[in-house]
């Protein structure tokens, strides 16, 4: 038996088939709906009852905001990844703020979206590193909008469970930022936080956005200059 039961939302149907036939061939994924707006989504997330929901932005009827909002007021555990082309900071600010446990882009390789949709299930957040970049453009700027670490980070991973450095970094962020200044490499990091190693390098990218360093290298020495670690 599958333990995750995927709902799949996305206005075109060759994306939503796309996703079925490559997503349902992995031993621990079940997709258990399909879904071509955001009003069809809360209809199935309520008979379907899935437990990981990839949602498209921009759909007719109801987009997929609203549509996470609505599923994250009634069913408050089911865990939503955004799955869109566009990378305008007000959908990533709105979906994080809807209650998504996280937001890719459609680009992304295959084998690496199931690796993401198995880490959001088991509690984690997924940013992607340009995302992150823009995120914290918008608060140095002072516009208000949230850090990688805030709205979006609902599950295991909540601001509460991070230290105040200033970077808005996670638990999870601050454990590979930690390994990262032990001088450990990607392999020994996964194998020590029990992680794949394309789950950490999207770690790793969100610590060097979130903190504005180039390497690992830069980012320990930031860390200790600021008593982080």
């Amino acid at each position: 038996m599958k333990d995750i039961k995927l709902l799949l939302v996305d206005d075109q149907d060759l994306i939503r088939e796309s996703l079925h036939i490559v997503l349902d061939m992995d031993p621990e994924i079940e997709v258990v709906g399909l879904a071509e707006n955001g009003r069809a989504a809360v209809a199935l997330a309520e008979s379907a009852s899935p437990n990981v929901i990839l949602m498209d932005v921009r759909m007719p009827e109801m987009d997929g905001v609203q549509a996470t909002r609505e599923i994250k007021r009634r069913w408050p555990d089911m865990r939503v990844i955004i799955l869109t082309t566009f990378q305008e900071i007000d959908y990533v600010v709105d979906a994080l703020g809807a209650g998504a446990e996280g937001y890719l882009l459609k680009a992304i390789h295959p084998k690496e979206l199931a690796e993401g949709i198995k880490w959001v299930h088991r509690g984690g957040t997924l940013i992607p590193q340009d995302i992150a970049k823009m995120l914290i453009e918008q608060v140095r700027q002072g516009n208000g909008a949230p850090t990688a670490g805030g709205a979006g980070e609902r599950g295991r991973e909540s601001a509460a469970g991070s230290k105040p450095d200033g970077y808005g970094l996670s638990e999870r962020e601050l454990q590979v930022l930690h390994c990262l200044s032990d001088g450990l490499s990607n392999r020994e990091i996964a194998e020590k936080l029990f992680l794949s190693e394309g789950t950490v390098k999207n770690y790793i990218s969100n610590v060097y956005a979130k903190m504005d360093v180039r390497d690992r290298i830069q980012a320990a020495r930031k860390a200790q200059d600021e008593g982080m670690l």
